[in-house]
């Protein structure tokens, strides 16, 4: 619980410093800047690094990403925090509008997420595409599964998942299900050191080198369908929100020239991002 709370300390103290430089004079050098809440799967896939160039080309806008899991990102929103967010969790995204937090929900792309494990698989999940009955199999046989355990839209997933199998995570299961309170890369480099299962999202699996023994054992369940959606914070939080820059990059993100720029996006020669109404290709 210690080191939870030191890493949750710490990962906010990130974010303070990321909004202290969003406000600070480098602002001011350029007025046109915007802040954006976003997941550490977008950011640690190399999305952003892909997509923030050509938007800044085509609007002289300059973004600053704030990259923390999306209950986060959602919790920046709330508080007006940033201009706008790119998040994967529907139910706090509807929340958010709801409250009148965020505005102009818009589906911007997809992906999917897969269990990744050991490769000798003691639960024996390989194959498998029904999701909750992986998990199941991996709780009957108390084998090492790492969680994110920060509330990101992953972490979210995952939880859901244990409920629907009706495992409870407390008492004995401590011995095998650890949560780290960290992104993506670093549960997948847990999982990794300890050849243990995760849930990570396909995209940032792609791009992680240190996979040392571990593989996609489990994918193609419905219920691990990944949808990010595109939200505006509400402008009535305050005169610092950059309304007008969030607006163009929300528009810009779901235009013809956004879509296009996801569309290309590649890892390793494979699309990993999806658009609404595309079908993806494996």
């Amino acid at each position: 619980m210690r080191v939870l709370c030191l890493q949750a300390a710490t990962q906010f103290a990130a974010i303070a410093i990321a909004l202290a430089c969003a406000a600070g004079g480098s602002a001011a050098a350029n007025p046109r800047t915007m802040t954006l809440g976003s997941t550490t799967s977008t950011e640690q896939s190399g999305l952003f690094a892909h997509l923030l160039p050509r938007f800044e080309e085509a609007t002289g806008i300059k973004v600053r990403v704030i990259a923390v899991g999306t209950g986060q990102a959602l919790v920046l929103a709330q508080r007006g925090d940033c201009d706008a967010i790119l998040v994967h969790d529907r139910a706090g995204e509807e929340d958010l509008v709801a409250k009148a937090h965020g505005l102009d929900r818009r589906d911007v792309m997809y992906n999917d997420f897969v269990i990744v494990g050991p490769r000798a698989d003691p639960a024996r999940v390989r194959n498998m595409t029904d999701a909750v009955r992986a998990v199941r199999q991996i709780a009957d046989t108390r084998s090492p599964f790492v969680s994110r355990g920060d509330d990101s839209g992953t972490h979210r997933r995952e939880r859901r998942l244990w409920e629907q199998a009706r495992v409870d995570l407390g008492g004995d299961a401590r011995r095998w299900y650890r949560e780290i309170g960290g992104g993506m890369g670093a549960a997948l480099n847990t999982a990794s050191a300890l050849d243990a299962y995760v849930l990570a999202d396909r995209a940032t699996w792609a791009s992680f080198k240190n996979r040392g023994g571990l593989e996609i054992l489990v994918e193609g369940d419905p219920r691990l369908f990944n949808p990010y959606s595109s939200l505006l914070v509400n402008p009535q939080k305050g005169d610092h929100i950059r309304s007008s820059e969030a607006r163009a990059w929300h528009d810009w993100l779901t235009s013809e020239a956004g879509r296009e720029a996801i569309r290309t996006f590649r890892l390793e020669g494979a699309q990993v991002f999806f658009l609404p109404d595309q079908a993806p290709v494996r």
